[in-house]
């Protein structure tokens, strides 16, 4: 085992055990590592916290953070803000704040009656749904974002690439 897979990077916590039927710790941990490859960080130095509930608790967290009391898919708190300010441009790379220890990239909560009902509704293996979904959470991270034009368009096609790295086809084009 390399040094780069001895600790896990996502640090979960399942509140709804229907996560336990896709294996979300595993699931998490590829999705999570194959982004952070694509960005040329180390996994070794970060880790991610994974919340893993139902949409009546990302209901909560969605009205607590963005006013927005209903349930959503996926939500992300980055742990420094690493967004570019033009439309488009690459965010900034991020720097642990202790070098050689591990420093937190932030938090993801995931629920998990959304993300199956999304997943029927557009045909998707659930675990695909997911990894996707895990793929867009870190991305957001690691300063990307989807609200500009520009900014959408250079998040989508990352995480595009990210998941054909996974054997997952473009969920764009469904």
């Amino acid at each position: 085992m390399t040094a780069t897979m001895s600790e896990p990077l996502v640090d979960i916590l399942i509140e709804d055990g229907r996560w336990e039927e896709i294996d979300l710790p595993a699931l998490s941990e590829r999705a999570a590592r194959a982004t952070l490859a694509d960005q040329e960080l180390v996994a070794a130095e970060w880790e991610i916290s994974l919340l893993g509930c139902d949409d009546a608790r990302i209901a909560v967290l969605n009205g607590e953070h963005r006013a927005k009391p209903k349930p959503t898919n996926v939500l992300s708190w980055p742990a420094q803000d690493l967004a570019s300010e033009e439309d488009g441009g690459e965010p900034y790379f991020p720097e642990p704040f202790v070098p050689g220890e591990r420093d937190s990239l932030g938090d993801i909560a995931i629920a998990f009656e959304t993300c199956a009902r999304e997943a029927v509704e557009g045909n998707i293996p659930l675990a695909d749904h997911v990894t996707h979904l895990i793929v867009h959470g870190v991305l957001h991270l690691l300063g990307y974002d989807h609200v500009r034009d520009a900014d959408a368009t250079l998040m989508e096609a990352i995480e595009v690439r990210i998941l054909a790295q996974l054997g997952i086809g473009n969920p764009y084009e469904r």
